[in-house]
């Protein structure tokens, strides 16, 4: 039986305690909890007065931060600022590889690589409701939306590599439909940050559900590890293939059946 999470955040004033739905495990790379992908600490969080969305998995009872109205935690301002370290860095780099930053070929590589590299994380410039806030149509529609074979192009966050992939979008809407293409923007946001493919999946699905509170959601995301091709056990044909099911397509085994089925069709 699954059991509800906690995770906490933390405001400029003082602490306040949030539950999220999930049937993976928090990161614990430190003591510091995650909250749709942020650690205690990092990110600014909204207001105490913030409402939260409740969502029902199964048996149990969780709510959710509304994630979605976050603030960024990075600005263009930040990449101007930061742009010089990193491409300082991507020189150390090259010299610790056994290379020479100076040759014609890598003059101007480490600024390529720092632009380049702010480009595949440009997810921590954007948030949710800069996308989503004027594209929530009230609509009088209850029968399954899916938008399927969304590209997806992320970074593995323990070795730096692509993740190449789709996802699958599907869900029941509650009187309140999203404009198709921002489904993909939700997946473009999440997807451009450092990431793994479990997280990623969830982050997606508990978006769409804190935005649209519909009758429930599914996200089956199937991706390429550039870390297990490239290196590791070098398999080229693998893929890594992870869902999250929310709401009815977690309760009803046939409204999940009919997403799987769509999608695959």
């Amino acid at each position: 039986m699954e059991h509800s999470k906690q995770a906490q955040y933390t405001s400029s004033e003082h602490s306040k305690p949030a539950q999220y739905t999930s049937n993976d495990k928090t990161d614990s790379g430190d003591s510091s909890s995650v909250l749709n992908g942020h650690f205690d600490g990092m990110v600014k969080r909204p207001p105490a007065a913030s409402l939260t969305a409740a969502t029902e998995c199964g048996s149990d009872r969780a709510t959710v931060m509304e994630s979605w109205k976050e603030e960024r935690t990075r600005s263009v301002e930040d990449n101007e600022i930061s742009l010089p370290s990193l491409a300082a860095a991507y020189t150390t780099i090259l010299r610790g590889l056994g290379e020479d930053p100076q040759r014609q070929g890598l003059v101007k590589t480490p600024w390529r690589a720092a632009t380049a590299m702010q480009f595949f994380t440009k997810g921590y410039q954007e948030t949710i409701i800069d996308v989503l806030n004027d594209a929530i149509f009230d609509e009088d529609h209850d029968e399954m939306v899916i938008v399927k074979d969304i590209d997806v192009f992320s970074m593995c966050e323990h070795h730096l590599v692509p993740i190449i992939g789709r996802v699958h979008i599907g869900y029941l809407p509650n009187k309140r439909v999203l404009g198709l293409s921002k489904l993909a923007r939700i997946v473009e946001i999440y997807s451009r940050r450092l990431q793994v493919q479990e997280r990623l999946t969830k982050q997606i699905a508990v978006a769409i559900t804190e935005a649209l509170q519909p009758t429930g959601v599914g996200v089956v995301m199937e991706a390429t590890h550039m870390c297990m091709v490239m290196r590791g056990v070098q398999k080229m044909n693998s893929k890594t293939i992870t869902s999250t099911m929310l709401g009815v397509f977690r309760e009803d085994p046939k409204t999940r059946d009919e997403f799987l089925t769509l999608i695959r069709s």
